[in-house]
């Protein structure tokens, strides 16, 4: 069957290429022979075929051959946007443009069966006055029983706003399906009123209103879910996590500018991404959580609330992102320790890097970290330090971090936006001294050349004070930092290259 489907694939991948020649030229491109051969593949085979093309390329084919149309007919992936029906954007004829996408759509969803539907998927990018009726009658015909992804992607700047109608998720033959559900730029206020949602796995709401109470009205119907995001859900002030959703193991919260109150009481949450202003946040018995990235808008107490409060809202917890604005608070020794967590990530984010900010006082989470296997500290945009030790007169002599203990463990230091501030260098050479495992340490004096740009070939973009500051670090590295480097450390120095300069 797999060599048959495969010279069947093969055998369409060349016959589709004289398919489109048949449209474009409007004639018979096709051989009789080639065509009785085509129609010979059995309806099962064909229909496999089919559903393994583009939505644009699929329904060019149903208008050239019965067995396509017929295929057509219970086509399982209906990915809606202008990139799929093959619009340009054009500013200057948008109601054409939309009124043609409008079209289109309902041609495809009239001469679809409803029948088979896998996969929906509608963006309505660039329109925000895309009357909701229209959207209404698609989801009805589209969505039927045996569907697994839904995804409704509006645009609300200053257009029409869709609320999204319970309707279209009456049955209970549709929400036993349902494994995957996507909203963005539009409302839900239908949610708590849905049912039973026994099928979802993925849950992503983007922009989407929904008060908290109705939220939770819907989580308390999904007890099968495993993955949640929500990202700037602005009406949500308390967000209830039901103890019922045993399998739930990611929880992602971006950006919810009105939320107060995260009260997590799922048992099996692995992994949870937290980015917001500061709020309180409660998570059970996390005892399987294992990875926390947590990013504080605005608070100069991110590092302060993580090394008081996460040891003992995690206790097995493994990997670590942290991300501050801090200017000038600094990092107070860890109450508590991360007794089984082996990757560590600070990220100081802030665009005016005071020198009153002293990366020496990251040691206390080395301190906290026993186990500690690799260090990652990256300066997201590094500016020229006042502090340096290539401008002071009196040069540099030792680290002053108090580091309590050695790390027996601590095997890959990476520094990216390395500068040229005292207490960078003490960070760099306490670490070395107390680091007797160590095996790699890579010091960056760019934006972090692990985060380029690889499929356009580019760096992360570096102004000219940034750029001199890197001059200063290479200078600093080889003066203080490289004598001190044991013969078995593989240190790495990494600088700007052409690509770093805009």
């Amino acid at each position: 069957m797999f060599i048959i489907f495969s010279h069947a694939y093969f055998f369409f991948s060349r016959t589709r290429r004289e398919l489109h020649i048949f449209i474009l030229r409007g004639k018979s491109g096709l051989k009789n022979k080639k065509l009785k051969t085509l129609l010979l593949i059995s309806q099962d085979i064909l229909h496999q075929i089919h559903a393994l093309m583009p939505l644009r390329d699929a329904a060019q084919a149903a208008c050239v051959s019965r067995g396509f149309l017929r295929s057509w007919r219970c086509f399982p992936n209906l990915i809606i946007s202008i990139d799929s029906l093959g619009i340009k954007e054009n500013e200057t004829n948008d109601d054409e443009i939309k009124s043609d996408f409008i079209c289109r759509v309902g041609h495809i969803i009239q001469n679809h069966s409803g029948m088979g539907v896998k996969r929906l998927i509608i963006q309505t990018y660039p329109w925000s006055n895309i009357h909701p009726s229209y959207i209404d009658s698609w989801l009805r015909d589209a969505i039927t029983p045996g569907i697994k992804e839904i995804e409704i992607s509006m645009l609300r700047y200053g257009g029409i706003k869709y609320n999204l109608p319970g309707s279209v998720l009456s049955s209970s033959e549709i929400r036993s399906s349902i494994q995957i559900f996507l909203l963005a730029e539009c409302s839900f206020h239908c949610a708590a009123q849905i049912g039973c949602m026994s099928s979802l796995k993925k849950l992503n709401l983007h922009s989407v209103h929904i008060t908290g109470e109705e939220f939770y009205g819907f989580l308390s119907n999904s007890c099968a879910l495993e993955q949640l995001r929500i990202t700037n859900c602005n009406d949500i002030i308390c967000l209830k996590i039901p103890c019922l959703l045993q399998k739930l193991y990611i929880l992602d919260v971006l950006g919810c500018s009105k939320l107060e109150m995260i009260d997590s009481n799922a048992p099996n949450l692995s992994t949870f991404f937290f980015s917001g202003h500061p709020i309180h946040i409660s998570l059970g018995d996390a005892l399987q959580l294992r990875k926390i990235s947590f990013r504080r808008y605005n608070s100069p107490d991110a590092l302060y609330y993580a090394s008081i409060k996460l040891p003992f809202i995690a206790p097995n917890l493994r990997t670590l992102v942290l991300s501050t604005s801090d200017e000038t608070i600094n990092t107070p020794k860890a109450f508590g320790k991360f007794i089984q967590l082996k990757y560590l990530e600070i990220v100081v984010s802030t665009s005016k890097f005071s020198q009153d900010y002293d990366l020496c006082s990251l040691i206390s989470f080395l301190d906290a970290s026993p186990t500690l296997e690799s260090l990652t500290v990256r300066i997201a945009q590094p500016t020229i330090r006042r502090d340096s030790v290539i401008e002071d007169s009196s040069g540099y002599s030792r680290p002053q971090c108090f580091q309590e203990q050695c790390h027996d463990n601590l095997k890959n230091v990476m520094i990216t936006g390395f500068c040229s501030a005292k207490s960078m260098m003490d960070l760099t050479i306490s670490i070395i001294e107390k680091t007797k495992a160590l095996e790699c340490l890579t010091l960056d004096t760019t934006r972090g050349h692990d985060r380029r740009f690889a499929k356009i070939d580019k760096c992360r973009w570096m102004n000219k004070e940034a750029l001199a500051e890197a001059t200063k670090a290479l200078n600093a590295i080889q003066r203080y930092v490289k004598g001190r480097v044991p013969p078995g450390v593989n240190l790495k120095v990494i600088e700007p290259c052409s690509k770093c300069v805009c």
